[in-house]
C-alpha cells in the first residue's frame, strides 16, 4: 500500500471514527488504487437494519462536513439496502447483511491482476 498524503490520512480517520461512533460493523477496509482509477481505498461495512445503514450514512456526511472533508455523492439512502458514501478517492459501502453476503465486494475486490 502506498503511502498517503496528510489530507487523504484525515480522510480516512474522519470516515474509521464515524463508523465507529454509528456502530457501524465488520468494517473491511481495501486498498483498490492499485486496479482501479476510481478509488484509492474502499471501506465496506455491514449495518444492522435500513435505519440503521441510513443513520450510518447521515454520520458520514456529517463527519465530512464538521472536517471539511470532500463528499462527492450518497447513494442508496431510498431503500438502505445498500448505501454509497463516495468521498473521491475513498468508497464506503455500507450495506445490510444479506446483501453484503449475496454480492461479496470484498472478495471481488481481492482478486488482483494474473490470479485466477
Amino acid at each position: 500500500m502506498p503511502e498517503f498524503s496528510t489530507d487523504f490520512k484525515k480522510l480516512l480517520a474522519v470516515a474509521h471514527q464515524a463508523l465507529e461512533d454509528s456502530k457501524a460493523r465488520e468494517l473491511q477496509e481495501i486498498y483498490i488504487g492499485d486496479i482501479s482509477s476510481i478509488a484509492d481505498v474502499m471501506i465496506v461495512v455491514t449495518a444492522t437494519s435500513n435505519r440503521h445503514s441510513r443513520a450510518i450514512a447521515n454520520a458520514m456526511r456529517e463527519a465530512m462536513r464538521d472536517n471539511a472533508c470532500p463528499l462527492l455523492s450518497v447513494e442508496g439512502e431510498d431503500t438502505g439496502e445498500w448505501i454509497l458514501v463516495d468521498s473521491g478517492d475513498l468508497l464506503i459501502h455500507i450495506m445490510l447483511a444479506e446483501t453484503r453476503e449475496f454480492y461479496e465486494l470484498e472478495k471481488l475486490w481481492s482478486i488482483r491482476p494474473g490470479q485466477a
